[in-house]
């Protein structure tokens, strides 16, 4: 089979640029005229690589410096990926020069005979050769445990094997290289330093994709929340009472003041008038007043225009109010606004006007206002620090939310809520959690209310086995204040507690049975729980009914 030449001319040039030997398409006369250019030779000294076209053939231009001059080569391009590499890349040189010296990427060559003709100095010193020492030996002499030798004879690539070299244990790839079919040798790279990096690769990615099944489990949680009344769990009497206060007031245009604890659930109240309101197609917007930087409390409510201030937007921003415009805002944490600010947020609620900041062109806006509190405004009107008028203007709706201790009741039904999200959100079995546990929990003072139960439930199953919360995955805590006349009916409250929950749990196993046709073992699976205390579970049902 006949091949090109690789060496198609060459041209040597002196120290003062002038020809003094040229051969092949170095002697063409056009050739000659472009080395004769000091425009087109400093372009080529700085680039060391160009392509050079003539006779409607592409060629490769090297130059070399040499002792006397510089050396110009041109050869044959073997394909169009390396033309257009090399005419496209100033540093096509760099790129070669840094790939074959990489240290990272060891490279090793071998020709049709499996003989070594290059090996990077990286892997010249690990071997401990000299330069060029191992070039035109059989490979399997100079490196252990090489397969180059069988790619060559095999044609067949071997990527992601491990090699070990020298006592140490490389991951490394050995490619043939072919021209019209023909294998011209081989190539090994280095692919990691050993298998322990390709595993920690392996691990770091499962823990990505993990953390991305995670949050996209979070996004598709709270894009399908139901914030309406369903939202707020319990069946005690102060939640049945506040389910129908929100029920009344939230297809009123009335501006309602949410006032609780700390942790009561007062956005899932906003929440639920908003979802439950006329204007439930358009946005609600949050505004936490106390998180609000002092000096940016005016530009956040009510915007600004373009150049207000040093690093405002250039197009200037609407405010939290126009944001809300057709929709509700809530303004949380309304006590905690700065008293300068409230005579404009006075100022808005009376007409319904607001003016950005640095601008002078008044913006009419319609929002429906729900705030809330967990400070005592009256006490903050009698010192001056809450404006009497603006008082009036949020709170002629008022809504009250009861703490956790006033609802002990209701821990059972949270419970089973927050197990439920807690699982959905990191992929697992739904776990429970015992009488003892539920009964350790109605206990408790809970001055951070919902969410800090909610904190502790979390918590517990962190440390618990991940299938059953007991008393002793609780943390410690004092318990709850008593005087003397809690402490006589606490025992009686206590079990009666211990007896709506075991009822409750009696009847998750019925369901859970009944659902999965009598298959004890899925209903367990099911459950999350062990088919030993199921079995228990069934036998203390069946002795209640007999």
């Amino acid at each position: 089979m006949s091949s090109i030449p690789l060496i198609a001319g060459a041209a040597l040039l002196g120290k003062e640029g002038q020809l003094t030997f040229s051969t092949g398409l170095g002697s063409d006369p056009r050739f000659k005229a472009l080395a004769a250019d000091r425009a087109w030779l400093n372009d080529l000294r700085d680039r060391r690589l160009t392509t050079l076209n003539l006779d409607r053939k592409i060629y490769a231009v090297l130059l070399a410096p040499t002792a006397d001059g510089e050396l110009l080569v041109i050869s044959h391009a073997p394909g169009d990926p390396l033309l257009n590499f090399v005419g496209s890349v100033d540093f096509a040189w760099d790129i070669i020069q840094y790939l074959l010296t990489d240290p990272h990427d060891a490279m090793t060559i071998v020709d049709h005979e499996a003989r070594l003709v290059f090996i990077s100095p990286i892997h010249e010193a690990f071997f401990g050769l000299k330069l060029g020492e191992g070039n035109g030996r059989p490979v399997e002499q100079v490196i252990e445990n090489t397969r180059l030798h069988e790619v060559v004879a095999t044609g067949k690539a071997d990527v992601g094997a491990i090699q070990r070299m020298r006592g140490a244990e490389r991951v490394v790839s050995r490619v043939p290289i072919r021209r019209e079919g023909r294998v011209l040798g081989a190539i090994g790279r280095v692919m990691f330093k050993g298998p322990q990096q390709l595993e920690a690769l392996s691990r770091r990615i499962k823990d990505l994709e993990g953390e991305l099944a995670f949050y996209k489990r979070e996004t598709e949680t709270l894009r399908a929340r139901d914030y309406g009344l369903e939202a707020i769990i319990g069946q005690s009497p102060a939640v049945q009472r506040l389910r129908a206060q929100i029920a009344k007031v939230a297809a009123l245009e009335i501006p309602v003041l949410i006032r609780g604890e700390s942790g009561t659930g007062k956005e899932l109240v906003a929440h639920a008038l908003h979802h439950l309101s006329p204007r439930r197609d358009r946005s609600m917007i949050n505004v936490n007043a106390a998180a609000l930087p002092p000096n940016l409390v005016e530009s956040e409510l009510f915007g600004y225009e373009p150049g207000a201030f040093t690093g405002a937007d250039k197009k200037g921003r609407k405010g939290k109010f126009e944001q809300a415009d057709g929709g509700t805002i809530f303004l949380d944490e309304i006590g905690d606004m700065p008293t300068d600010v409230q005579a404009k947020l006075l100022r808005v609620l009376q007409d319904r006007i607001i003016e950005r900041v640095g601008g002078d062109r008044a913006r009419t806006v319609d929002f429906r206002l729900v705030s809330a509190t967990n400070k005592d405004l009256h006490s903050m009107v009698e010192r001056g620090n809450f404006r009497l008028d603006l008082f009036y203007r949020i709170s002629p709706i008022v809504i009250e939310l009861p703490p956790l201790r006033e609802r002990l009741d209701d821990i059972p039904l949270l419970v089973s809520k927050f197990l439920q999200d807690f699982a959905y959100r990191h992929a697992r079995p739904v776990p429970g959690i015992t009488p003892e546990a539920l009964a350790e929990l109605a206990e408790r003072p809970w001055p951070g209310n919902i969410r800090q139960l909610q904190h502790e439930v979390e918590r517990a199953l962190v440390f618990s086995d991940g299938l059953t919360i007991g008393p002793e995955n609780l943390s410690e805590v004092p318990r709850r204040p008593q005087g003397a006349l809690t402490s006589a009916v606490q025992p009686a409250k206590q079990r009666e507690l211990r007896h709506m929950v075991s009822e409750v749990q009696n009847e998750q196993i019925k369901e859970a049975i009944a659902a999965c046709g009598g298959n004890k073992k899925k209903a367990a699976a099911r459950l999350g729980i062990s088919r030993s205390f199921l079995y228990k579970r069934l036998a203390e049902i069946e002795a209640q009914t007999n």
